[in-house]
């Protein structure tokens, strides 16, 4: 049987947006899928290792420069609910050229919110946001907590998210946030800090570690985001922010120890340990009981489970990952 919903799904070349595409696939739905750049690399697309029951079809459509072909599609394919992954990201290069994150997360998204309010066949827009905008934070903190935002990257969502306010507000447009602590699974660019280490390690390199490894976070596995995001999808209450988050508190350099170890490795001859980054904050940490309470939903991967499921997906495409890049590419 059909689905009801049509879900459209913006970013979808990022880790999280092809995670989600891949995790509506597999439960049945049809999955238009859209972002800026070409298709990447297979390794960093899972809807396309596993035949799904559903189908992802890709639309090349950039928010900056292409939101005429994002209103034709609307128009020709009648989505009902949207789910926003494009955003300029990383936090530490915004520094370099903070007026690209600006025009990206904050002029582009609000020009996509007005063509958003202005579609007739819209149910639900998701944004899927950050907790970098709440800056460092002294304990758990729940949706409610004040912005304070500390780099480019932080200030630019901070801006989008509050603009996304007033159109909820004001115009009644049926949007849910979400933010969610330090995601990671199979499929994630190599840059980040789980693939990172994996790579380095097997391929006999030394990480370079910013700051030691000092700052702590919650990581969380990408499909028990996708879980999440689809119940807030589906059945989260028009106008809130849920956070999405496990409970179990690692330092950077706790994260790598485990990776290690894992492998096989030693840290002392793995890591190097570099100067750390301007603005970076030290620790945030997201109390989730409100999609607990109210969705029923729980992260059900460790992080234990999910080191090796990064391993494993490392090792099944080991022959290819010399292909992806090694380090982020900005875009304009």
């Amino acid at each position: 049987m059909a689905k009801q919903e049509k879900f459209l799904i913006l970013g979808s070349n990022s880790f999280s947006g092809a995670t989600f595409v891949d995790f509506l696939a597999e439960g049945g739905w049809d999955v238009l899928a859209t972002s800026r750049s070409p298709e990447p690399h297979d390794a960093l697309l899972p809807y396309k290792w596993e035949t799904r029951t559903g189908k992802a079809v890709f639309e090349r459509i950039d928010i900056n420069h292409d939101l005429a072909a994002l209103g034709a599609l609307l128009k020709r394919e009648r989505p009902t609910h949207v789910v926003n992954f494009a955003a300029q990201s990383m936090v530490g290069e915004s520094w370099d050229n903070p007026d690209h994150w600006m025009m990206t997360n904050v002029v582009s998204t609000v020009r996509l919110h007005d063509l958003l309010r202005n579609y007739d066949g819209l149910e639900r827009y998701i944004h899927v946001t950050t907790p970098e905008v709440y800056g460092s934070t002294d304990g758990w903190v729940d949706e409610n907590h004040s912005f304070n935002p500390s780099t480019p990257y932080a200030v630019s969502r901070a801006a989008g998210d509050m603009s996304l306010r007033t159109y909820v507000e004001t115009y009644d447009f049926p949007a849910l946030s979400t933010r969610a602590a330090n995601v990671y699974g199979p499929g994630q660019p190599l840059y980040r800090i789980l693939p990172r280490t994996i790579v380095a390690a097997l391929g006999g390199e030394k990480l370079r570690l910013d700051g030691g490894g000092k700052s702590e976070r919650v990581f969380i596995h990408m499909r028990d985001v996708c879980d999440a995001t689809l119940k807030i999808a589906l059945r989260g209450t028009i106008g809130e922010t849920y956070h999405i988050s496990g409970n179990e508190i690692v330092s950077i350099r706790t994260l790598v120890e485990k990776i290690l170890d894992c492998l096989g490795k030693s840290f002392d001859e793995c890591v190097e340990i570099g100067p750390d980054r301007p603005g970076k904050d030290m620790t945030y940490l997201l109390k989730s009981s409100k999609i607990r309470e109210e969705l029923g939903w729980r992260d059900t991967i460790s992080l234990d489970q999910g080191i090796d499921d990064v391993i494993r997906w490392a090792e099944r495409f080991g022959n290819n990952l010399a292909e992806l890049p090694s380090k982020y590419v900005h875009k304009v």
